[in-house]
């Protein structure tokens, strides 16, 4: 399994941004195989996680049209800056 981390620095986010956000959500879910994706924002500081099961998957997510739409959105409007790390998971526990 594999996970992506999306920090970034808030610029502007409006109900645009919510929009899209929940649209590329269900996109990652429903074609690309997300398995969880969690997102907090706090002041101007934005973190969001999410959990896929193959580093290919996380490709053709990046590639994706639409997303490739709200990534130039988010540069250009919505982040500062941001970054994003792509990790393998090589356990997990549960309580």
């Amino acid at each position: 399994m594999f996970a992506v981390i999306f920090r970034a620095k808030v610029a502007t986010l409006d109900a645009r941004y919510a929009e899209m956000a929940a649209k590329m959500r269900q996109l990652a879910m429903d074609k690309y195989h997300c398995q969880d994706f969690v997102a907090v924002t706090e002041g101007d500081q934005e973190i969001a996680i999410s959990y896929w099961r193959s580093e290919a998957d996380i490709l053709a997510w990046k590639q994706d049209s639409e997303h490739r739409i709200a990534q130039q959105l988010g540069r250009e409007a919505w982040y500062e800056r941001y970054k994003v790390e792509v990790v393998e998971i090589k356990r997990q526990y549960q309580g």
